[in-house]
């Protein structure tokens, strides 16, 4: 079956020949279109491939009426609209481990750079002058780096680190103590790698978590003279609070590859400081990882154009046709529970035990699995998670997973129930499918009931005793808060309840909401 794919961004020859010399595919190289010409195109094409230059829009993928895969060359898919993709049944992969030694070096660059002062030395060379006393720097031997993400880049900069000295000191919270001491550093709380390390580098994703992660009172916590190291995302150093911090003598300088903004406004406070080096986002600039990514991108696509293999796909789960029936409603649900156990616990477990019971348990189980340790580590990982990669992440962070299957149902015919295990202890959820595809939450601990997983949850712990659930609602209410639902479970003298909300709500919501009579926990998940 023959296949067209369209090039629209910049991709090395070796790529390109991959793809030519495949057969059965027809090749069409054009980095640089605009995007209306993209528009009238795009509608030829099986297969595209791109790096950061082309944006996928909704109004893209209306138009690719043949399309079937999106192969980005890189790890971010930003650029895709990876939800008009799915429905529209488009694979969208992306290549993740392309660039992490490229990236992970152009972070210990920087660090370098910003200790010695390189880049100012050097522009006062340049200019003419000779002034050596203007550039006393700092060593890096024996001085303590703080690694805030420890994923596959920040654990490079570990080790890099290590090598030349350094004492390491980082912070994950899915990252177990036996994966930290396979890495050879310390693991500590932020507030302690705020209070001891030099210098602060980050590697980690950006989401509503992360944005601001080191901002105004973080400075405050960290030592004077620290220097901040930024090539991971823009927003997740507070450009401002920077600003402020070094004006103010408390941060000594602040290496940055990456902005809020890109490019940065040109009276952005921080490019006029002479304390400050930058560069335009060039963290996977290296022949190498060009070179790498471009293969690997081409291999997949290829693969999946003519032989149907799915390879690093961010939105399609793994799942044979013949038990698709079966298994795709509980790949749903799976993910659910492994999101809502990551996001109410906020740290990992060193075990999870998948326990697959009725018909669910007879076909193969990996893509569910696989599933839940997605909704696990999704939204603390600085790089993609999907159903490919997600029982590797969970390795390399000492995630021991155990699977069990029985036949013997307990009140539903086909349930999965998983069994998260922290040093504080174990955490239980099952979840049932209700019809053909309406995953619920049917018990929490010891807390039975049926609650549908989507959407914003407010989880109330309290005392069961008259009139909580109308101070809960009289001060949701107050603010402007809408309850969609509301689902309760009573064991001995305490109550749970999940309150579906239209809208999320803050920390200082939360934490008013603590304060109410005879509440005793109330956090917040949402669910896609």
């Amino acid at each position: 079956m023959s296949a067209r794919v369209l090039i629209s961004d910049k991709l090395a020859p070796e790529g390109i020949e991959i793809l030519k010399s495949a057969p059965g595919l027809t090749v069409d190289s054009k980095p640089g279109l605009e995007a209306s010409e993209l528009l009238d195109i795009i509608g030829e094409y099986d297969g595209l491939v791109i790096r950061s230059g082309t944006t996928v829009t909704p109004e893209v993928v209306d138009r690719a009426e043949k399309l079937r895969v999106i192969g980005r060359a890189g790890i971010g898919v930003d650029n895709v609209d990876v939800g008009a993709a799915s429905k529209r049944g488009i694979v969208v992969m992306n290549t993740p481990g392309g660039n992490n030694v490229t990236t992970a070096e152009h972070a210990i660059s920087m660090m370098l750079a910003c200790a010695r002062l390189i880049p100012q030395a050097h522009g006062s060379l340049k200019a003419g002058e000779w002034k050596r006393g203007s550039f006393l720097g700092t060593e890096i031997c024996d001085k303590t780096l703080g690694v805030v993400g420890l994923g596959n880049i920040g654990s490079i900069v570990a080790d890099r680190a290590r090598g030349l000295r350094m004492k390491v000191v980082g912070y994950d919270p899915f990252v177990t103590e036996d994966a930290a001491a396979r890495l050879g550093l310390e693991l500590v709380t932020l507030e302690e790698l705020y209070a001891r390390a030099d210098f602060i580098t980050v590697h980690t994703p950006l989401t509503p978590e992360t944005r601001g992660l080191i901002s105004t009172e973080q400075f405050a916590q960290m030592k004077t003279g620290v220097r901040i190291v930024n090539c991971a995302r823009g927003g997740i150093v507070d450009e401002t609070a920077l600003a402020a911090a070094i004006e103010d003598g408390k941060v000594a300088g602040a290496a940055l590859d990456v902005f809020a903004d890109e490019p940065p406004a040109a009276d952005n406070p921080l490019l006029a400081m002479d304390s400050v080096i930058a560069t335009p986002h060039l963290g996977a600039s290296t022949g190498e990882a060009q070179l790498n990514v471009a293969i690997a991108v081409a291999e997949q696509v290829r693969d999946y154009l003519t032989g149907g293999v799915i390879r690093n796909a961010v939105n399609v789960p793994s799942v044979s046709s013949e038990h698709a029936d079966i298994l795709v409603p509980y790949v749903s649900l799976a993910e659910k529970l492994g999101s809502f156990f990551s996001q109410l616990v906020g740290r990992a477990p060193h075990e999870v035990k998948i326990e697959y019971r009725g018909e669910v348990a007879e076909v193969d189980c990996r893509p569910v699995g696989a599933a839940v340790l997605k909704g696990l580590l999704k939204s603390v990982m600085e790089t993609p998670v999907n159903e490919v990669n997600a029982p590797i992440l969970a390795q390399e962070r000492g995630i021991n997973v155990v699977d069990v299957r029985t036949r013997r149902s307990a009140g539903f015919t086909n349930a999965l129930r998983v069994q998260f295990s922290t040093p504080d202890g174990t955490s239980l959820l099952e979840g049932a499918v209700f019809g053909p595809d309406v995953p619920r939450l049917v018990r929490f601990d010891d807390f039975h009931f049926e609650a549908v997983l989507e959407g914003n949850i407010l989880i109330l712990q309290n005392r069961d005793v008259p009139g909580v659930v109308g101070n809960v609602g009289t001060y949701l209410a107050g603010q402007s808060i809408n309850i969609a639902r509301l689902e309760l479970g009573r064991v001995g003298g305490e109550a749970l309840s999940l309150i579906h909300v239209d809208s999320p709500l803050d920390s200082a919501q939360l934490a008013e909401l603590r304060g109410l009579p005879d509440i005793t926990g109330a956090s917040m998940v949402q669910l896609d």
